[in-house]
């Protein structure tokens, strides 16, 4: 053992592998600063950045070459267990580092053979999981670990990884051993700390902190499992998001993998939407589910109580469960070698003849200068730079399947890792990108496929098989919100038209009706012409809007969202519809509400929701479930702090301010996830709440409440315009409608000019009454005129205000 020192001995006790260091504290407080100074050891060799002390020393064992941190002496002596006792692991640790650089492998240097990787060795993969539980801190650190982002970085995770000694108890987390600086710290000084924004390429996702896009990568991993000369194994990644709003992408990105990493945050436990993404990563077929606990290292984490409830839960074997952290590099090899073990290698076509090129689209996105651009997925075939292509829009039936009418020259191809690397080509089992000139973001969407233009009659022809898939659910494919879209400048509604279409190519959970700019686009007076548009819910819409910002410079006004209610009409005497109306039809707009003096019913959409929350808030969350209207209340406990209350209630509560009220109410600790309830409409005495201004109906911020409800929720939003609506030069009179009749009823004051002075002096003075009455009954009727021909501004906030009717 080499000690920087004078006067060392050092001799072996066995069995138990421990080594002594006798150091002579004389002469160690003697010879320490001298020493110290050159930095050399008692035979002259360089000693390596090793610190010398009396009391803190540094020592460097020469069979592991592990830094023992010596905080105390006793006795002038130090013990260290040396893990390379015998001479073969002395042996194996003389060629470490050139086993370690053997280890290495990078896929941005070997761009040139991935063509070579059989379909065997190519595992694609999701990760998973609720909200702010680690998924992109976990992907990045495997994108560390397996080189794409550099050599040095990935030789600091390879040391980490395996320098981490990790112990499980029932009552802390996994500490590592303090005592044993256990990698150079040259590599120690160079550590950096997760990414967790390294695979958002949105400005919204980096600005708020979340993930509302699904990214990709590919990488390669060395491992025993591969069938080609290299050892290597493909890795396609999915990062995914988190919240609810954005399940689409958790599906769109679970149909093109075979395995899914399910995270369990080690602290918080299993959330609402863990059970959420894994109810439906259960239901894909082939798709195998890996649980991992991730924030094992944090002091409050309760690793072996959050395994036992996952297990219980969901079914998971608890030895199964892999243990991770991103932050200190814990469990990342580990989730590698599990994905390469158990995940299945993606199933050859049956009528995979190698030179039909069948590309399957998992996402695209536009760029001004580059047109459309598309990640694909190819299952069978080559495509390569240079290409004619088309695209077919895949269906159920292959004698269905429909070809675009035009044909693309691929400007570029590559792959994602994350950042996009020119390769010329890829081959079947590879994910990448492509540059086809596409302008219209309307050929390219998700899930359709490319296939080159000369194999378009083979294709056809021979009924060659497209693998399609299909969803189902409200929350799953439709639109659960819709709301109005119009431009700030009533001159900007083609700009807008066309900004939304393109951000709805890689945004699918948007729905778009064109209005083509008509006077029935939900506007009226006060917005002009608009969209209309579906959202997934109400963080997807603010979303949305910051986006059509950040991404084309485009400022927009959305109307509060609406649910659709499905009204039945009830024929009477005195009122019958027109011969061939309907009698039942549904409302997404209220402008087509029926007016007052029909008969009918209405039926409402309902969820049910899934609340999981401490024990402690159980009776504040009962009382608010049941002040939404819900019903068939039940709770179940998880483990001794943590319980799952389900209820079912109307989505209108749910999607107003149930969230923030939840979130209040428990501290922050709540969450919650819906599903489509069964059945999924009940009926419900509601009434359609008209806003005026200056008795004029503003149809975009009417809204449908419980009757019992009206008068205060209607008071609410009055009070909330007056204080975000400006101030005019005349009096803006705001009231709520409901039934023919008046409920609620704020003023504006106008602004009012003195007409009796005149630059700071009296323009009238003493004398007739009369001529101030005269200037005073002039102003009047000037007010007057205004008021019933001036036009009042609405602002995202006026719109903002009618979207939560709560009295908080």
């Amino acid at each position: 053992m080499s000690i920087v020192m004078s006067q060392r001995f050092l001799r072996r006790q066995s069995p138990s592998h421990y080594f002594e260091a006798v150091a002579p504290m004389a002469v160690a407080r003697a010879n320490s600063r001298s020493l110290q100074d050159r930095g050399v050891d008692a035979n002259g060799s360089r000693a390596k950045k090793i610190h010398i002390g009396a009391i803190n020393c540094r020592i460097e064992c020469d069979h592991c070459k592990r830094l023992i941190l010596s905080r105390n002496y006793r006795h002038g002596s130090l013990l260290h267990k040396c893990h390379f006792s015998t001479d073969d692991h002395r042996t194996k640790y003389a060629n470490g580092q050139n086993e370690v650089a053997s280890d290495l492998v990078s896929i941005i240097d070997h761009l040139d053979e991935i063509h070579k990787i059989p379909l065997s060795d190519v595992r694609n993969f999701c990760i998973i999981a609720h909200v702010d539980h680690g998924k992109s801190s976990l992907a990045s650190r495997i994108l560390e670990y397996t080189g794409n982002l550099g050599k040095e970085r990935q030789l600091n995770a390879l040391h980490r990884g395996r320098s981490d000694k990790i112990t499980m108890d029932s009552d802390r987390s996994p500490s590592v051993d303090s005592d044993e600086v256990t990698m150079p710290e040259k590599i120690a000084a160079k550590d950096t700390k997760e990414e967790i924004t390294l695979l958002d390429t949105l400005k919204v996702e980096r600005e708020r902190g979340i993930t509302v896009k699904a990214s990709a990568a590919s990488m390669l991993y060395r491992h025993s499992s591969a069938t080609n000369k290299n050892g290597w194994i493909l890795l396609n990644m999915v990062d995914t998001p988190g919240h609810a709003d954005f399940g689409m992408e958790v599906s769109k990105s679970l149909d093109s993998i075979e395995g899914a990493v399910l995270l369990f945050d080690a602290v918080q436990g299993v959330q609402a939407q863990t059970l959420s993404v894994h109810d439906k990563a259960k239901s894909k077929a082939g798709v195998k589910i890996l649980p991992a606990l991730t924030k094992i290292d944090i002091p409050s984490a309760r690793p072996l109580e959050v395994a036992l409830s996952v297990s219980e839960l969901l079914n998971f074997d608890p030895d199964e469960i892999i243990k991770t952290s991103a932050r200190n590099r814990i469990g990342i090899k580990e989730v590698l070698d599990k994905i390469c073990e158990t995940v299945d290698s993606p199933e050859q076509l049956p009528d995979d003849d190698g030179l039909i090129l069948r590309a399957k689209v998992i996402d695209s996105w536009f760029e001004p200068r580059r047109g459309v651009i598309c990640l694909i997925r190819v299952l069978s075939g080559k495509i390569s730079e240079g290409d004619r292509i088309s695209i077919i829009e895949p269906s159920l039936n292959s004698n269905e399947h429909k070809v675009g009418k035009d044909h693309y020259s691929i400007q570029e191809v590559g792959i994602v890792a994350p950042h996009r690397i020119r390769t010329g080509s890829l081959s079947r089992g590879t994910m990448g990108y492509v540059v086809t000139g596409m302008r219209d973001p309307r050929d390219a969407k998700a899930s359709s496929y490319m296939s080159l233009q000369k194999s378009i009659p083979s294709l056809i022809g021979n009924n060659l098989k497209l693998p399609t898939s299909a969803g189902s659910g409200l929350l799953g494919q439709h639109s659960v919100l819709y709301a109005s879209v119009h431009p700030m400048d009533g001159d900007g509604f083609d700009e807008l038209s066309a900004a939304v279409e393109r951000l709805a190519l890689n945004d699918t959970g948007l729905e778009i009706q064109r209005t083509a700019g008509s006077a029935n686009s939900g506007g009226g007076a006060f917005l002009g012409p608009g969209l209309r548009v579906g959202f997934q819910g109400l963080l997807h819409v603010e979303v949305f809007r910051q986006r059509l910002l950040d991404e084309f410079d485009m400022e927009a006004i959305v109307t509060p969202p609406k649910v659709p209610y499905t009204i039945k009409y009830i024929e009477s005497k005195s009122f019958k519809r027109a011969p061939g109306l309907p009698q039942e039809e549904v409302i997404e707009d209220l402008i087509n509400w029926p007016e007052q003096g029909q008969r009918f019913s209405v039926l409402e959409p309902v969820v049910d929701v899934r609340i999981l929350a401490p024990l402690e808030y159980a009776g504040d969350i009962i009382e608010l479930i049941k002040r939404k209207r819900g019903c068939k209340i039940e709770t179940k406990p998880i483990d001794e702090t943590t319980w799952i209350f389900t209820a079912s209630m109307p989505w209108a509560d749910v999607v107003t301010d149930f969230h923030d009220e939840l979130k209040t109410l428990s501290a922050g600790f709540a969450s919650f996830d819906v599903s489509e309830a069964d059945p999924p409409l009940q009926k419900a005495d509601l009434v359609k709440v008209d806003i005026l201004l200056n008795s004029e109906v503003v149809d975009p911020l009417a809204f449908v409440c419980h009757r019992d409800k009206s008068s205060n929720e209607a008071r609410v939003v009055c009070e909330k315009l007056q204080k975000v609506l400006p101030r005019q030069q005349f009096v803006t009179v705001i009231q709520a409608k409901a039934d023919g009749k008046i409920i609620a009823s704020e003023r504006i004051r106008a602004y009012r000019k003195d007409v009796l002075t005149t630059g700071g002096s009296k323009a009238v003075g003493g004398g007739d009454v009369t001529r101030k009455k005269k200037l005073l009954e002039k102003q009047k009727k000037g007010k007057k005129r205004q008021q019933s021909t001036g036009k009042v501004t609405l602002s995202q906030a006026a719109f903002n205000s009618v979207i939560s009717r709560s009295n908080n």
